[in-house]
């Protein structure tokens, strides 16, 4: 009997999942999944909106647009952590009080989270981008509820959009990733890749530049010249924070018991911090291998598009591909060589694997599934377990060594790719011919399967 049910439910499984599929890739599907995974988030927020509460990092958030609505403004009137752009979507969520602001954030999310699915999708008219758009959707979920909660939930689709219209719109893409970078500061790595490579980085650089002199503008106008760049050193002096890679052998050392080891609450700026032998001398040289890394990646980057050119492989695609590589390598070293690991950090990858997945499928599903796995360990870190870590319990350790120890690789297989493009912009190059008569292209030139 018990056999006899099994075999039908399995029977039934087997015939539905390939419909739920077929669906889940039609426009309807998408919009029906895209609206299921936001009216999640709704549910789990209602019980705090009804209340006026806030969650995440937006009570800080409301803070300082209630002291903006004041008169004392972030960047303006103070030195601030974040760049001025940030106070765009922080003020906007405030604009009918401060009861409503977790609910106008909200709001301010699904469109933003809209933007980036429609970019991926030239308007949902290219079948191709969607799997990236249901990647960005499994992001969502897998790092809620940190997805939702912090400034990097503005800033992602910003850089997805950007890394999408980089070869049909340089002007634009150029803005958007400025954009990105005024609110935070990682999307500046994949500037410096386009930049880099790209053979149309003059439009570009011009639509950085012209947003990014707005913005300037608008703060030295105000009287906030001084402040305009505090974001770069405000938190110069800070220690390893517990989450870091960089701060790994000290969390063990904690657990272990070793003498002077210890993982210690940070009161001024809200975190847990790792103390121990060797832990402050590390914090400053992280702060030099950053910088070095960055030029090492630029340099390979650099090879990489001189010998493609060299073997005929780099059309614009072909450049467009190279973008994200390097896009990705470079984000990945400023997550390992950062004295922070805040669990957001991972939204700083996702938007390049994204795209990537919309290029050039067949070499972005492995990384693909690595940052999901990633993106997972690092739910489980926090909220899940970040309890028992700050206790030093050895398995909530070990799953954030895991979380570390794939951040690492991800890193060295950017660098490995780096260092041997031929064989991969080939590859793409060959797939991109045999698919020239089938592929639909959307906003960019999308490789066969």
């Amino acid at each position: 009997m018990t056999r006899a049910l099994g075999a039908r439910v399995s029977d039934r499984a087997r015939e539905w999942w390939p419909r739920a599929l077929h669906f889940a890739f039609t426009r309807r599907g998408l919009l029906i999944g895209f609206a299921v995974v936001h009216a999640l988030f709704f549910l789990a927020l209602l019980k705090v909106m009804i209340f006026g509460g806030t969650e995440g990092d937006l009570p800080l958030y409301r803070l300082w647009a209630e002291q903006a609505a004041h008169g004392h403004w972030p960047v303006i009137d103070m030195p601030w952590v974040y760049p001025a752009g940030a106070l765009a979507p922080i003020m906007a969520a405030i604009v009918v009080g401060p009861w409503n602001y977790q609910l106008v954030w909200l709001l301010m999310m699904v469109g933003a989270n809209f933007f980036a699915v429609l970019a991926l999708t030239d308007n949902l008219r290219n079948r191709k981008g969607y799997v990236a758009a249901w990647y960005w959707l499994a992001i969502q979920v897998l790092l809620a509820p940190v997805s939702m909660l912090r400034l990097e939930g503005f800033a992602a689709p910003l850089a997805i959009a950007g890394l999408v219209w980089l070869v049909r719109r340089p002007f634009i893409a150029g803005v958007l990733i400025a954009a990105a970078t005024w609110i935070k500061v990682a999307p500046a790595a994949l500037a410096a890749a386009a930049v880099a490579v790209s053979s149309l980085r003059l439009r570009i650089i011009a639509g950085g530049l012209a947003l990014s002199a707005a913005i300037a503008g608008l703060v030295v106008g105000f009287g906030g010249a001084s402040n305009l760049f505090s974001f770069a050193t405000i938190q110069g002096d800070r220690a390893l924070q517990l989450e870091a890679p960089v701060a790994t052998p000290w969390v063990w050392a904690t657990v272990l018991g070793l003498p002077g080891a210890q993982i210690h609450q940070n009161y001024v700026l809200a975190t847990r911090e790792v103390a121990g032998p060797g832990a402050t001398a590390a914090g400053v040289l992280v702060g030099y291998a950053m910088p070095i890394a960055f030029m090492v990646i630029l340099v390979l980057l650099w090879r990489a598009r001189r010998r493609a050119l060299q073997e005929g492989a780099l059309s614009r695609i072909g450049e467009q591909h190279l973008i994200l590589r390097g896009a990705f390598a470079l984000t990945s070293a400023l997550i390992v060589f950062n004295k922070v690991g805040s669990p957001q950090y991972m939204l700083w990858l996702a938007p390049v694997v994204a795209a990537g997945l919309l290029i050039d499928r067949k070499a972005w599903t492995s990384i693909a599934v690595w940052l999901a796995v990633t993106c997972f360990l690092t739910t489980l870190v926090f909220p899940v377990l970040y309890l028992p870590l700050i206790d030093a319990h050895p398995f909530a350790a070990g799953v954030l060594l895991a979380r570390n120890v794939l951040l690492v690789g991800m890193l060295g297989w950017s660098l490995v790719v780096l260092w041997r493009p031929d064989a991969t912009l080939v590859s793409l190059r060959e797939r991109l011919a045999r698919a020239a008569t089938t592929a639909t292209t959307g906003s960019i030139p999308v490789a066969a399967r």
